[in-house]
């Protein structure tokens, strides 16, 4: 019984992420960016990450044409460079863009 409650409780304490993309805490890029976490959730569907995780320019420039206008219909504050900066705060192995 004590394990099950132990297990229950780190599943709820974990971090929501993007069904297709796991390696990012949704909760804390939607805080930065401005908006409601299912926003940006709904927002990142469409979008293709590198299972690589090294993007060409074309994929990159590809998802972005999908995330950044429907991210700026819930926050039109948000800046192709804040996106790419906050986008690359929760990157897994770091910021490529140097």
């Amino acid at each position: 019984m004590r394990h099950l409650l132990v297990c229950s409780l780190l599943l709820f304490a974990a971090p929501a992420l993007a069904d297709n993309d796991p390696n990012r805490p949704t909760d804390k890029i939607a805080a930065d960016l401005g908006v409601e976490e299912t926003v940006f959730i709904d927002c990142f569907k469409p979008v293709n990450p590198e299972p690589g995780k090294y993007p060409t320019g074309a994929q990159q420039r590809a998802n972005k044409a999908i995330l950044l206008p429907c991210l700026q219909t819930a926050n039109p504050a948000i800046t192709n460079d804040l996106l790419d900066t906050v986008m690359d705060r929760y990157r897994p192995e770091g910021a490529f863009r140097k």
